[in-house]
Parts: C-alpha cells; structure tokens; sequence
C-alpha cells in the first residue's frame, strides 16, 4: 500500500512539474511521459472505439490496400468523432513498414508528431517503435486491461505530449488474420498491421479526495470527468477537516478544498487544495511549520456542535438562580401534600364538608404535577426533559382545572333549575363526567409520545447564543386550541353563577380561580411570543415559575386559603349569617357545591340545627292552629284578659284572616274595659308558646 501511495505521489509530481513547466530537459530525452498503471476510465469513449474496431474488420478483407484508400479511410475515422484527435494505420508491406496517420487542424489540436507523414512507405520500423501506441508484442505494459465485451484492441495508459503539451489516451487495434478472442493479448506488428487513434484527455479533472466522499458529493454523470486513480492522495488534515473536490481544473494537482468538519472551525479561510499542497511538502522536505498553523482546523468547546471561533456559542445557564426557583417549587409540592393531608383530617368539618374532600385532593394531585414542570425544564432540555415537560403542564392543568369546573358545573345546574324536583348530582357522578376527559388527555399524550416524541432544538438569544428549547409543532398547538375552548367555557360557566350564595363562597372563589388561570396563560402567552421572543434559558425559566407561582399557587390560595383560615378561627362548622339572610338554605348548599357524600353523615354536628328548625316549624303550626280556632268559633267566649278579648278582639280583627266584618262601636267600647279590668291577665297555655316559639 505504501509503494502505491508513493508511486501515486511520484505521478502527482510530474503534474505539478508539468503543470508548472519545470520539466527541464525531461523532454528532450522522453518526449512522453507515460502514467503506467494509472487506468482511466474508457467507457465515454466507446463510440471511438467502434468506429476503430469497424475500420479494422473492414482492413482485415480488404484486398487492396493502396495508400489513397487507406488515407480516405483515416480521415473518415477522424471526422466521424469529435473525440478522436489522430488516426493512423500502420501496415506492413514485405519487410518495410509505412505509416498513413492524419491530425486534427493545428488551429484545435496541436500535431501529436513532427511533420506527420502520409505517405510513409518508406519509413523505417524504428520511427515508430517508440510511441506508445504501439504495440511491439512483447511490452504489454502500455496498455489497460479493460475488460469489454466485442473489443478488438487495447487502451494505452494515459500519457504526456511534450510537443503538443496535452494529456493522451490510444487505442490501438491489431490487424490480424485470426479473431482477437483467440489470444490474449494483441497480436505484434509482425502479422499485418494496426489502427491506432488518440483521445485528447486534458479536459479531465484529477480527483484527489476520499473515495466515499467523493461517492456522496458527485453523481455518476459527473464522475465520467474525472481522473479517479489518485483518490485518496489530497493533504486535508484527515482528523479535522475533509475534502470537497472542485470540478473544471484539469490535469491539476490540488484541485479541491477542505473544509473543516463539525465540530472544528478554520484558523483562516483559505483553504485552497493547491496551497495546502505546497505546505504540506514543505512540511514534509523542510519541516515548514506552515502547514499546521493555517490548514489544520482548530476543535470548537465542548459544548458547541459547530463553530466558526473560539467564542462561546452555547448559552451561559445561571444554576443558582434556577436551583432557587426549583426550591421554592418543591416546597410547594411539600406543601400540596400537606394540605392533602389536611384535608382528609378535617374532612368532617363543614368548611370541607361541604366542598367535597375527593374534588379538593384531586385539584391538590393536579396542582402538584403543574410544580413538576419546573424540575422538568430546570435541565439543559433533551428528549426526555420535552416529553416530561409536556406530560406534567398538560395534564397538571385538565386534572386541576377539571376539578373545579366540575363543581362551578354542579352550581350552575343547581342555580339554574325551575322545577320544584331538586338536582342531586354525587361525587361519584361528577368523578363519572371527569374520568373521561382525563382519558382524552392521557390518550392524546400518549399518541404524541409514541408517534412525534417532543425534541429540544436550538434557539439563540439576543447575544446569538445557541441554547435548547423544546420544539412545538402542531402536536402543542392542537392541545392548545383544545384547552383555550375547554377554559373559555370554564368562564362562561363561572360567568353563570356568579349570583349565586351558597355556603363559605365555595362557587365565587373557584371563579376567581378559573378567571386567573384564564389571565395568567393569556398574559405568559404574550410574553414568550410578541413581548421576549429572544429571552435567554434563564428568562425562559423564570417565565415558566411565574405561570406555574401565578396561576397555581393563585388556585391554592384562593381555594384553601378561606378554609383553612375558618379553621384557625375556629368557625369552620358555623355558616355565614349573611348566607342566611339572603335565604341560602343547607339543601341548596349541599346540592350546589356536592356533599352529596356516599358516607353516613355526622348526625350530632346536624343535631343542634335540624332541633331549631323542627321548633320553630311546630310553633309557628300550634299558633296557626289556636287562631283559627279561636276566631272563627263563635261557641267558644273569648276569656276575659286573654288574646282574642273584646279589646284585642277590636285590634286584631282586621288582621285576622277570618275577620269579614268590622265590630260595632258598643263590643268595641266594652272590649275596651274588659281590657283595663283585666289587663294582667295571661294567655292560655297554647298561645304562650306560640308566642315563645315565633
């Protein structure tokens, strides 16, 4: 392998000294330059070597030979392809050979001979021998061993011209009596004769770079141009930068480029192939640090894919600040399951009670996963970091705004009923309408995470520092639209009962909170897309701990906070008594705002109060009873000093439901004295407590 690589590299000189004209006296002495075992690629040429392969068929029966025939027959070669540039016949005639060969016009190709004969008959064997186009049969080095179905000659090496100044390539062919499958090489000079052309090669372009880059930067057309046998032999520095070939060079050494790979980033921007070259041999021969200082790309930081500097591309991060918003998001996790807690503690107490312990967990469980969020997007954002991203502000927000919808729903049915048949709607049932959205969403999800995983991409900030973002594509932006409708009836429901009283404002503070979760999202939305489209990771992060503090630590507090202080004062079993003057009664309450609960009620918290109202329905009852008795019996003698007297009778008429007529003047008179006669007399034992009752 390395007497190829040097064997290529002794060729590759002679380019560049032919290239450069510093040949010397190389010419003189060898007026071609011959690129043994460098085989090129033959198959554009095909149609030239039909045309030579039919010219020989035609010579081998062919009688007359004259030398006017054979020259109408070269020059009809050579005008047949644009290709061919010469074209010769070499015969044998007894013992002296003769040559009849025409050119191109000196005008496009210079003569590949001096003074090409076209009548040669006599010319001797010697001035023939030493072209390469000639066959001698016993140097088969001259020639290609392609492989070609129907061939009847042999492709030479390519080769120099000194005279003409122009890269060669001949095809010769044999004239023989016997088929060229008969032999395996071309017959000599000896049996008859040969056609020989040549193929101007100059056009061609050496290509030095790898072979699988090469494969994958050129197609198959373009590669029908190019010089492929020195593959492999450009100076790129192989670690940091690769070769990109440039086509239209010609026979010249260095025609490419390298450029650096990912991940490096050039010292300068010139990279040309052919100063690469001239570094790298005075590297090579004089130790030349030049090389290493201006064509070797230099490794970007760690943290940066590509690079065009020694500049930081990537983001700075500010740990302290982010791991202090991640505290303070933990403890409110700790928080929410403390209040878990809590509420299943005091679970008994009306204040919960009546607000339903399973929905307040169950906002309490929705609320924690939104406090996830921030652990989610605290690190640098890959693949997992996105998905746990989505998966925790998604579904933290259906579980805790589904709760309390749920409840606001069941007020709003309660309040709006117009029939005298009273809405009863349990935990269970309200659990049976939630379970399936909660489906939707995990299901949703789930599709997002198997069919689209959520990737982090790069953003840059105003500094044009790269960081990670996840990316959001219309996967974020249906779930979106779905929860902006799910929210917007949300308020329309809340709008609904807004003149609802119920029991501790159980409905206006969920209200409240379903409005500031509206606000929040829409204020944050402003913020990351029209107000800091460019913010850095940090004020992305800081951004995302004032929607979750806003919206979620909002809920919390305007949920839990009224409770919890009616539980420090002691008032937690105690209603309002402003709820009690405006006519709130306990079924609306319980209806409203689901204490519904499958579990046996306390029946000693409801003694008292369920014992006040039963006495005030009976007295109200016994007094109704005495009155109507009393007025409307005239059998019975109203007693003296008593409530339905003359006197009170007077007073008391007109009010009496059962009073038709008013009483003459004279009963009116004598109630009157019956009345200061007797005017410490007392009631009768029913209307006395009656009268306590009301």
């Amino acid at each position: 392998m390395l007497r190829n690589v040097s064997q290529k590299e002794q060729m590759l000189n002679i380019v560049s000294q032919i290239t450069t004209g510093s040949l010397g006296t190389t010419c003189v002495s060898d007026p071609f330059h011959r690129f043994v075992l460098a085989s090129l690629e033959v198959k554009r040429y095909d149609s030239a070597r039909q045309k030579a392969d039919l010219l020989v068929r035609v010579l081998r029966n062919l009688e007359d030979r004259s030398e006017e025939l054979l020259k109408a027959m070269v020059l009809n070669l050579l005008a047949s392809d644009e290709v061919i540039t010469a074209a010769r016949v070499v015969l044998r005639n007894d013992t002296q050979p003769f040559v009849v060969s025409t050119h191109r016009p000196p005008s496009h190709y210079p003569p590949t001979e001096p003074n090409p004969p076209v009548n040669a008959s006599g010319t001797k064997l010697s001035a023939v021998t030493n072209q390469p186009w000639y066959d001698d049969s016993g140097n088969t080095s001259k020639f290609q061993n392609h492989s070609i179905v129907g061939k009847l000659g042999w492709w030479t090496y390519p080769y120099f011209h000194c005279r003409s100044k122009r890269w060669l390539l001949s095809y010769t062919v044999p004239i023989t009596s016997s088929s060229m499958a008969s032999s395996d090489r071309p017959a000599g000079i000896s049996d008859v004769g040969l056609v020989s052309l040549d193929v101007d090669v100059t056009s061609l372009d050496i290509n030095q770079c790898d072979p699988e880059t090469s494969s994958s930067q050129q197609q198959t057309s373009q590669r029908d141009t190019q010089f492929v046998f020195f593959l492999g032999t450009h100076k790129c520095h192989r670690n940091s930068s690769e070769c990109v070939f440039t086509p239209g060079h010609g026979w010249v050494r260095g025609g490419y480029r390298c450029q650096c790979r990912p991940g490096f980033y050039p010292r300068n921007k010139t990279f040309n192939g052919t100063h690469v070259e001239v570094a790298w041999e005075g590297k090579v021969e004089r130790n030349n640090p030049t090389y290493e200082m201006l064509y070797v790309c230099r490794p970007c930081k760690k943290e940066c894919p590509e690079c065009h500097s020694n500049k930081p591309c990537m983001a700075h991060y500010n740990w302290p600040f982010r791991i202090a918003l991640l505290v303070i998001s933990s403890l409110c996790i700790v928080l929410s399951f403390v209040m878990m807690g809590l509420v299943y503690h005091y679970r008994s107490v009306k204040v919960f009670r009546l607000a339903s312990p399973t929905f307040l967990c169950i906002c309490l469980i929705g609320c924690t996963i939104m406090y996830l969020e921030m652990a989610a997007i605290f690190p640098v954002l890959d693949t997992y970091s996105c998905i746990a991203t989505k998966w925790t502000r998604h579904l933290g927000f259906c579980i805790t705004f589904s709760s309390l919808l749920m409840k606001t729903w069941r007020v709003s049915l309660t309040y709006r009923v117009t029939s005298a048949h009273k809405i009863k709607l349990t935990d269970k049932q309200l659990l049976q309408w939630l379970t399936p959205i909660l489906m939707i969403v995990l299901v949703y999800l789930g599709a997002w995470t198997l069919s689209a995983t959520p990737s982090a991409v790069d953003l840059k900030d105003y500094s044009h520092l790269k960081f990670k973002q996840c990316r959001y594509d219309w996967w974020d932006h249906s779930l979106a639209m779905g929860e902006v409708l799910f929210l917007m009836w949300g308020v329309k429901v809340c709008f609904s009962v807004r003149k609802a009283e119920s029991f501790f404002d159980e409905a206006k503070y969920i209200s409240w909170a379903v409005y500031n979760i509206a606000i929040v999202n829409i204020v944050m939305v402003t913020f990351h897309l029209i107000i800091f489209p460019d913010a850095g990771p940090d004020i992305k992060y800081l951004f995302g701990f004032l929607r979750t503090q806003f919206s979620t630590s909002t809920t919390v507090l305007l949920i839990f906070g009224p409770k919890f202080y009616r539980i420090v004062q002691g008032t937690g079993d105690q209603y309002d008594n402003r709820a009690r003057a405006k006519g709130v009664t306990a079924s609306f309450s319980l209806n409203g705002l689901g204490v519904m609960n499958e579990e046996p009620a306390d029946l000693s918290q409801e003694n008292e109060e369920l014992k006040e109202e039963i006495q005030k329905l009976a007295a109200q009852m016994e007094f109704m009873k005495i009155v109507h008795m009393e007025m409307n019996n005239r059998h019975l003698k109203p007693k003296p000093g008593g409530y339905f007297s003359d006197k009170n009778s007077v007073i008391n008429t007109a009010q009496s439901p059962g009073a038709k007529t008013n009483p003459p003047p004279l009963q009116a008179s004598r109630a009157s004295e019956g009345s200061n006669e007797n005017s410490s007399a007392r009631l009768s034992p029913a209307a006395e407590l009656a009268s306590e009752r009301v």
